[in-house]
């Protein structure tokens, strides 16, 4: 008789993943660990929410620091910065120039036209001041 050699099943098993605490849980944590008085509480509430006692002292000493930004969760990415006072001001000024530009384009374009249709309607206008210098 023979026996049939079989190769064991393997099993896919997905990496795991690093769990994220929110700054509302690590201060509900520490806040029910500091309020825990009988005998093996700590132990009890770290086994049931399946943490470290060493992550409670990193914790502890972030809230004793004052760093309570570092329990929220950080913001990836460039810092963004404000404007600049003067930077914004250059911008306002271009884009006054701009428009300032544009009106006079119009206006110019407006006294051609006048003066073509003086020509061809035989007026004679009068001259301007600033034609004069």
């Amino acid at each position: 008789m023979q026996s049939a050699l079989v190769a064991p099943e393997t099993e896919d098993v997905e990496k795991p993943k690093r769990r994220t605490y929110t700054a509302a849980y690590k201060l509900r944590v520490l806040s029910e660990v500091d309020r825990a008085t009988e005998r093996g509480g700590v132990g009890a509430i770290l086994r049931r929410e399946g943490l470290y006692s060493s992550l409670l002292a990193v914790w502890r000493r972030q809230r004793e620091a004052g760093e309570l930004a570092a329990l929220a969760p950080k913001k990836r990415g460039p810092k963004v910065q404000q404007p600049d006072e003067r930077d914004r001001r250059i911008s306002e000024l271009e884009r006054k120039f701009v428009n300032a530009e544009t009106r006079a384009r119009r206006a110019e374009a407006v006294v051609d036209l006048q003066n073509g249709v003086s020509e061809i309607l035989g007026i004679q206008l009068p001259e301007s001041p600033l034609e004069k210098s």
